[in-house]
């Protein structure tokens, strides 16, 4: 007599499919020729269902848009591979597909010399793929992605609901390619870097262990981040932002970078948060002292400082810095300027950088996926998700900010011992005033301990 079995393999539902096609590349590095194939399109993601505690075989959620470049001919004992994606939250992976790690990478120009539409793309040989494999992610309702009939998008527009679902999707791509044996990796940026630091533990609880994480612009505590009354930690981890910024649009002459940076991250270390502690029990003269800091490292004027009552929120901040010249500074990349709507508007109505990177990337990605990789999906593509980042849920986080600190960094040191974390704060698409190009150093056999580089940057998105 025999026994009917379950199996986890999923059916495919009429209509939902994986949507992949494979297309063969070169790309010249200094080191020489690296021949690898592209995989690009749209892959089912799948979940168990449960009625009544009856299991109902594995159901399509979603079509979640993927694109995955591996070396040819390489042992995936040995070769990593990197699984990145951008943040927003509600960010397609773009940024860091076209601007940084990939193979191709747009052409645009840059501060003071931008080129005009249509754009072009070149080679990008300094693409992480020298030496890793890369799978590029777009969470639900970014890019291509969708919900398949009868599922609701907003269930994947949340903390657990996003970790859950990129992190099925990294298990069935890992499944799907037979590369369970392989080191693997992961790359966010800036939410991505939330996304990536929950992804380790979640993971890691499922049975799949990594070998490290690539923090880009990271931000693990929006306490660092959200100028909130009561929260004056982010008005001393900009500062140094400010400064750099500053001294790009001229306001440190006869200084260096460097030295400017080294005196804004010192204040912003010890002085900056005893002064906004102190409150109404400062001296005039400590008020004074603080104020005159502040305003020349900043580059602002005193008056503006003291009546910000000392603490500069960002989008006022890139508001005021050319303000009498009637300009806007950047948010994401705050070399560009642009011309203020109004120059007695308290905050930016819009971002001169990001007028200037999106219709490259967005112009470029999709010529990139028709006329490349021969991806012929006529859906629109959302560089930004709509409505995402509106709707999106913190639940877990009720009456507190997010924080993701350590821990998964914790838990996979400490179970792997092979574990390795780069911090890069400075690596974005454009560049950002101070540039530092980061990429780590990795081997199968990496020792286990932290790697991290400090430096000043753009504040994260």
């Amino acid at each position: 007599m025999s026994e009917k079995t379950e199996t986890s393999e999923p059916t495919p539902e009429p209509g939902v499919e994986d949507e992949l096609v494979t297309t063969s590349h070169t790309l010249t590095t200094s080191a020489g020729p690296l021949h690898y194939t592209a995989k690009a399109g749209r892959v089912v993601l799948y979940e168990d269902k449960v009625d009544d505690g009856v299991w109902q075989g594995r159901k399509a959620r979603a079509q979640v848009g993927v694109t995955a470049y591996t070396l040819d001919d390489a042992d995936p004992a040995e070769r990593p591979v990197t699984f990145a994606f951008n943040g927003g939250p509600g960010s397609a992976s773009v940024w860091l597909h076209l601007g940084v790690l990939g193979p191709r990478r747009v052409v645009m120009g840059d501060v003071g010399d931008l080129l005009p539409p249509p754009y072009a793309l070149a080679d990008n040989p300094e693409s992480l793929l020298t030496v890793s494999d890369l799978v590029f992610i777009d969470p639900v309702s970014t890019g291509h992605s969708r919900v398949v009939e009868g599922q609701k998008a907003a269930d994947f527009h949340g903390f657990t609901g996003d970790i859950e679902s990129v992190g099925e999707v990294i298990r069935q791509w890992v499944t799907a390619e037979g590369r369970w044996m392989s080191p693997k990796l992961l790359a966010g940026e800036s939410y991505g870097t939330t996304r990536a630091a929950a992804l380790a533990q979640h993971l890691q609880s499922s049975g799949m262990y990594l070998n490290g994480l690539m923090l880009i612009s990271a931000v693990l505590n929006f306490a660092t981040n959200r100028f909130q009354p009561g929260n004056d930690a982010a008005y001393a981890m900009f500062l140094p932002f400010y400064a750099a910024t500053a001294h790009y649009h001229g306001k440190h002459p006869g200084r260096e970078l460097d030295e400017v940076i080294a005196e804004a991250e010192a204040y912003a270390a010890r002085d900056y948060p005893y002064v906004l502690s102190r409150g109404s029990r400062l001296t005039a003269e400590e008020r004074a002292e603080a104020v005159t800091s502040i305003a020349r490292l900043a580059g602002v004027s005193e008056e503006y400082v003291d009546r910000a009552n000392l603490r500069l929120e960002h989008l006022r901040y890139f508001t005021e810095l050319r303000r009498d010249e009637g300009l806007t500074v950047g948010r994401l990349d705050s070399r560009f300027t642009g011309p203020a709507a109004s120059g007695i508007a308290a905050r930016m109505d819009a971002d001169p950088s990001m007028d200037v990177i999106l219709g490259p990337y967005a112009t470029a990605y999709q010529h990139y996926m028709r006329a490349e990789l021969e991806v012929k999906d006529p859906s629109p593509f959302h560089v930004f998700g709509p409505n995402v980042i509106g709707e999106w849920s913190y639940k877990e986080f009720e009456n507190a900010p997010v924080c993701w600190t350590g821990s998964p960094v914790r838990c996979g040191r400490t179970r792997t011992c092979r574990y390795t974390r780069l911090s890069a704060t400075s690596t974005a698409p454009p560049r950002s005033p101070v540039r530092r190009r980061i990429w780590p150093t990795w081997t199968s056999r990496s020792p286990c301990r932290p790697i991290s580089s400090a430096g000043t940057t753009r504040p994260a998105t």
